[in-house]
């Protein structure tokens, strides 16, 4: 088995792109609409939502610029983690009834429509889209990425030698990606996302313990073999703040714990449960799955970052090849083939959620806040949009320099987080906030989100520049509420507030 090893993990991620293919072609047949292609015809149950919600939490993100940013970085990425159940809450708390009753009343088809709906401001809505819009490039870009670098590591393997010394071209697996991600998204929308969802859910919390234990055996002395091997090297890698420093931990964790409640593609699927009262064993179900998954981000980091200073691996040339590498020379070739699935799957179906939720925002959300109704056969134009939104941000991932996928992941994450929190989290909970508040949060949002990476400022003691700007919202968003008058609401939604 161990000398067919490529050829077995090549050959499970072939038949995982032809179910993907399959299951682009059974969805479409169930996409009838843009109500189907958006929203899943909102007949999604308790299990199949709650894989969703933490699969696309999760993503490449997590699976291949997690481990890229603990070999790299050391304890300072598992801030982003261990908030994960304190995110999951508040979002769950915060807005998931809200979300659904308004979604319902007002046959919302996408954050936006809820967040128009909620303000009674055409102006909220086209800004909030816009936002949404802003963040699917940037996290997109990193499923992309995420995804051409597992490709670019399988193929590098068995036809490296053959093509050049540098091996397959990036941009020629970045090409691949973005081609069968597009087939799959355009065919099956959103349908197709969640159903893959519940299969790499699945995979991934098998896959993620047998993972950790092939993590622990390859190191030697196991974990403790790792901390030893790890604190001779640089002592603040295995440190609680990593080489991050304390204040920049800290700030990717309040962007990631409070950040959770403003992830479009997380809030929106809460909008696609059959009944209201499902919302409420969704949260257990989701806060467990994740915590499992993340075993992959956490142990191979450490694993590959000291199998490097042992002498048992060469120094990795880009951090992302952490978890590609591990899984090709230290595990099973059929569990390496397993996971591999799984990684492309949680790839595939986050993207799809992106792409459905972009392409909601350019011919559904824009044109309604501008025009006052969407655009003509919005299922054809969905699609249109699927594929110019992928191509947009394929060359984004090639030519946004060496970032890492997690820094691109968390860039996208921190824009939504800063433009969202105050107008969904807070707003759907506090009769006081307003349209002016909404439109001036989200605005600032951006500004400060996209010129600092612009103009490269670099922020003291590693400060995570999307924990910056969603401090200026909410600061913004509530004072601007407080002085102004109290808006008034249309009743049903007030209703639905005071629940």
């Amino acid at each position: 088995m161990e000398a067919y090893r490529s050829q077995i993990i090549l050959g499970s991620v072939a038949l995982y792109m032809l179910m993907c293919i399959g299951v682009g072609l059974w969805a479409m047949r169930r996409t009838k609409d843009a109500h189907d292609f958006f929203m899943a015809g909102r007949s999604l149950g308790i299990f199949v939502t709650s894989v969703a919600v933490f699969s696309s939490t999760m993503s490449g993100f997590g699976f291949v610029g997690g481990p890229g940013l603990v070999y790299q970085m050391g304890m300072s990425s598992i801030w982003m983690v261990v908030c994960t159940a304190i995110g999951f809450a508040l979002s769950f708390h915060l807005i998931a009834t809200r979300i659904r009753l308004f979604a319902e009343l007002r046959d919302s088809i996408s954050l936006p429509d809820a967040v128009g709906s909620r303000y009674r401001s055409r102006s909220v809505s086209f800004w909030a889209a816009v936002a949404i819009l802003l963040g699917v490039i940037g996290y997109l870009a990193a499923q992309i990425r995420a995804m051409a670098t597992v490709l670019k590591n399988l193929l590098d393997d068995i036809l490296g030698g053959y093509v050049s010394e540098t091996g397959v071209p990036l941009e020629v697996c970045v090409a691949v990606s973005c081609a069968v991600l597009v087939f799959y998204c355009v065919t099956g929308g959103i349908i197709a996302g969640v159903y893959t969802d519940v299969v790499q859910g699945v995979m991934m919390v098998v896959a993620a313990i047998l993972v950790c234990w092939a993590a622990m055996s390859a190191v030697d002395g196991g974990f403790r073999g790792m901390s030893e091997t790890l604190v001779q090297d640089d002592p603040a890698t295995i440190s609680p703040w990593g080489t991050m420093g304390i204040l920049g931990s800290l700030s990717w964790y309040f962007v990631f714990a409070l950040g959770g409640a403003g992830q479009p593609h997380v809030v929106t699927k809460m909008m696609m449960t059959k009944k209201v009262s499902d919302i409420r064993l969704m949260l257990p179900l989701s806060i467990i799955g994740y915590s499992f998954t993340a075993l992959l981000w956490i142990s191979i980091g450490l694993a590959m970052r000291a199998l490097v200073l042992q002498g048992h691996h060469p120094d990795l040339v880009h951090a992302d090849s952490a978890a590609p590498q591990f899984l090709q020379s230290y595990t099973n070739p059929l569990l390496a083939g397993l996971v591999f699935a799984g990684l492309l799957a949680a790839i595939m179906s986050t993207a799809d959620s992106f792409l459905n939720i972009g392409a909601a925002a350019v011919v559904h959300d824009i044109p309604r806040a501008v025009r006052g109704e969407s655009l003509g056969n919005e299922l054809f134009w969905a699609r249109t949009a699927t594929v110019l939104i992928a191509v947009f941000a394929s060359l984004f991932s090639l030519y946004a320099g060496e970032r890492m996928v997690a820094l691109l992941g968390a860039f996208g994450w921190g824009t939504f987080a800063a433009a969202l929190v105050p107008t969904v989290a807070i707003g759907f909970n506090w009769k006081r906030a307003t349209p002016l508040a909404a439109n001036v949060a989200i605005i600032t949002s951006l500004v400060v989100n996209f010129g600092v990476k612009f103009f490269q400022v670099q922020l003291p003691w590693g400060f995570d520049v999307g924990a910056l700007s969603l401090l200026l919202s909410l600061v913004l968003f509530v004072s601007i509420s407080l002085l102004s008058r109290t808006p008034k609401l249309d009743d049903d939604i007030e209703a639905v507030m005071e629940l």
